[in-house]
């Protein structure tokens, strides 16, 4: 059984690591698309700003439908719905073309994400779910790290349209991959049945719109995913007044992924040999605030390399850790619409706080208003930990059993 659980979970974890890969794999060839497909960076951009934008539309829904039909069933649609539009982006007509293969990839996106509560609570025991839920997101970083280093190469070595074929390939095979060799938990299926007939579609969800501890962690992804995404988004335009070329800022950018898949795979493991979520994911957010103005502050190349690892340690972890604190709030009936609310608020944020820094910054030569936009983010995440209440293992069974 223990080796199965491994098996299940690294099945979904490189199929959730493609759904990041074919998001980002354009953003590093903007300038070459430009030139390709002779249309503007505003037209380019909208290759990556329609993930954000539908997840914020769907997430409920692939909640909704997680729960009620099970995490195999809504992952494995929306991994065959990233396979057919990767495969529809091979045929590379034009840019529309292009625009329709990442508008499908992207409709599937959140049904492959928001199943990893729902697996992860099936499969494992309590005391090393969040470490699982780390391993599955740290599946999602080496997707981003991929497709922003890969790409480049891939591009380089062969040509645009023979670098999204393999990514298609790739993609059929993890989603073939998948519906092989994931299943519900023999063990745990009856309970998963029974969890999935109780739910009520969107009346189901009023409880868990009422619940108090749920929207705190809610409103903190908000403004911690806005970070992330308004940081990742402009790092190239934030570090330009200091002489860092944008080669050096993607070096930066890679340094800051690549630190969190180490931090993925270790925090929220001490963390579940602590049996607390709490003080960590204070951590993330005081190592962010210490780290953030001097990241965006400088022009020597060797100290921004070490300092966004450290940033990415410590604070990318504490994605893994809203994950799992929101399916002990919400209990394993309803830990796909908790998720999808969740991350639902994730994406607003980064809708929204991505073009804020533009708007902040304005026409100014630096961009230290964004900077001071991110420390308010990150420093108000912080103080809203403080208000989150640390759930024992006989409180959590007891709120699933309510439910």
């Amino acid at each position: 059984m223990r080796s199965n659980r491994w098996i299940v979970l690294l099945c979904y974890t490189a199929l959730a690591g493609m759904s990041q890969m074919l998001w980002l794999n354009f953003a590093p060839i903007i300038s070459q698309l430009e030139t390709r497909y002779q249309v503007s960076a505003a037209d380019i951009n909208w290759l990556l700003s329609v993930f954000p934008l539908i997840y914020v539309l769907l997430s409920v829904h692939a909640g909704i439908v997680i729960d009620r039909r099970g995490y195999r069933f809504a992952v494995g649609v929306g991994g065959i719905l990233m396979a057919v539009f990767a495969c529809v982006r091979v045929m590379d007509f034009n840019f529309y073309w292009l625009l329709v293969g990442q508008i499908g990839i992207a409709i599937g996106q959140p049904y492959v994400v928001n199943g990893i509560t729902k697996l992860v609570t099936d499969w494992f025991p309590r005391n090393k779910q969040a470490m699982a839920t780390g391993v599955g997101t740290m599946g999602m970083f080496i997707g981003m790290a991929l497709a922003l280093a890969g790409t480049p190469l891939l591009v380089g070595a062969t040509n645009l349209q023979l670098t999204l074929l393999i990514f298609a390939a790739i993609t059929v095979f993890f989603t073939a991959l998948f519906w092989v060799f994931v299943h519900p938990n023999p063990k745990g299926s009856e309970d998963q049945l029974h969890a999935a007939a109780s739910v009520g579609g969107w009346r189901g969800m009023l409880p868990l719109l009422r619940d108090r501890q749920l929207l705190l962690i809610c409103v903190i992804a908000f403004a911690a995913l806005g970070f992330f995404n308004g940081l990742t988004s402009w790092l190239e335009p934030i570090l330009a007044p200091f002489r860092v070329s944008s080669e050096e800022a993607g070096w930066i950018g890679g340094a800051f992924i690549i630190g969190g898949i180490l931090g993925a795979g270790v925090i929220p493991s001490i963390s579940d040999k602590m049996g607390k979520q709490r003080p960590f994911l204070q951590l993330c957010c005081i190592t962010a605030l210490v780290i953030i103005y001097p990241l965006c502050t400088q022009g020597d190349v060797t100290m921004l390399l070490v300092l966004g690892s450290l940033l990415g340690f410590f604070f990318l972890p504490g994605y893994a850790l809203l994950l799992s604190m929101t399916e002990r709030i919400a209990g394993e009936k309803q830990a796909g619409e908790a998720t999808g609310l969740m991350m639902l608020a994730g994406n607003l944020g980064g809708v929204l706080v991505i073009p804020g820094m533009q708007m902040v910054t304005g026409d100014n030569a630096t961009w230290i208003n964004a900077v001071y936009l991110m420390l308010v983010l990150v420093l108000f995440s912080f103080i809203l930990t403080l208000w989150i209440k640390e759930k024992k293992p006989d409180a959590i069974q007891t709120n699933v059993n309510k439910r």
